[in-house]
């Protein structure tokens, strides 16, 4: 995204629409848990207010594992784990020596028998992989290709997502009892509005940053703030919990995401069509007040153009 098309992204963002405004918030621990109160005006200039408690363990405990991805730790962690099950299940006929090549650990196997070799590196390679499986999916890191094809780590954040369903369950009732008229659009625009208050801090890069600066959906309630993917993260997270059965998609653009919602679509809706769903799309980062089915300029630019990757969550 150039310098340019960054300045007249922000200058449409922040000029063309209503902007989110959080009026308080506030928080205050008592006991084992923690309250927390917000009061925002919505895209009506209508004054919403809404309190949630939540466990220290949901708030504290729950992602505390959680932390960018950094290459040369994670190749370090999983070769250590590599050599570790290599001594419980030794090659036969074969020596497995780890060198250091270039800053890293290279593993170079030696035996008499040519096939005997190349079996000991297909059997290294399989606990290679079963290794960096395991190693990402207890960090909640994915492999990611961005629309053109640049490649990386990110946090998976529909997994991310899921995962926080159980502590914000008891949230439902809560939403539930604020929200008037209970349909799809009304409880979508509702989280929307309670998300796009509260403050933005700007994503880094998604390839580069490998999550840096993400917050999971209760550390975002915590600080009372988060980026793209973070606001992102929780907007799912909260629309899962009080909608299980409707289908949600997390779309990613350049240095920005945002979701979409497989309801019915009006006539002046935005929407995106991901494996046979039409899914209306939707903004809860902010500041901008988006109602459902309304894009930021640059983001509905990157769908028409196809600039995008959708995760179904």
């Amino acid at each position: 995204m150039t310098a340019i098309r960054i300045t007249l992204y922000i200058s449409l963002f922040f000029t063309a629409f209503t902007h989110a405004q959080q009026v308080s918030f506030s928080k205050k621990i008592e006991g084992d848990n923690y309250k927390f109160h917000y009061k925002w005006l919505d895209r009506h200039k209508q004054q919403q207010s809404i309190n949630l408690t939540f466990t220290k363990p949901a708030l504290f405990e729950r992602f505390r594992q959680l932390k960018p991805y950094q290459s040369e730790f994670s190749h370090k962690t999983i070769m250590h784990a590599v050599k570790k099950q290599l001594s419980k299940e030794p090659l036969n006929e074969v020596q497995a020596f780890f060198l250091q090549v270039d800053e890293k650990t290279a593993i170079k196997i030696k035996g008499i028998n040519d096939k005997n070799v190349q079996l000991a590196y297909q059997k290294v390679k399989k606990i290679e992989q079963v290794a960096t499986e395991q190693y990402f999916k207890k960090n909640y890191y994915q492999f990611f290709s961005s629309h053109d094809g640049e490649l990386g780590v990110k946090i998976d954040h529909a997994r991310v997502a899921n995962d926080s369903i159980a502590d914000f369950q008891q949230v439902k009732s809560i939403f539930f009892d604020e929200i008037i008229n209970k349909n799809v659009r009304n409880i979508t625009d509702y989280v929307l509005g309670f998300v796009q208050s509260i403050p933005y801090s700007t994503l880094e890069s998604r390839i580069t940053s490998s999550g840096a600066g993400f917050n999971p959906p209760a550390k975002l309630i915590f600080e009372n703030q988060g980026d793209c993917d973070s606001k992102v993260t929780l907007a799912a997270t909260i629309l899962r919990v009080l909608m299980p059965e409707v289908a949600i998609v997390i779309v990613y653009i350049d240095q920005h995401a945002f979701i979409g919602v497989a309801i019915p679509a009006s006539a002046d809706d935005i929407a995106l069509q991901h494996q046979g769903i039409n899914y209306l799309l939707a903004e809860p980062t902010g500041p901008a007040l988006f109602r459902l089915g309304e894009l930021a300029p640059e983001s509905e630019l990157a769908i028409n153009q196809g600039r995008y990757i959708a995760e179904v969550f």
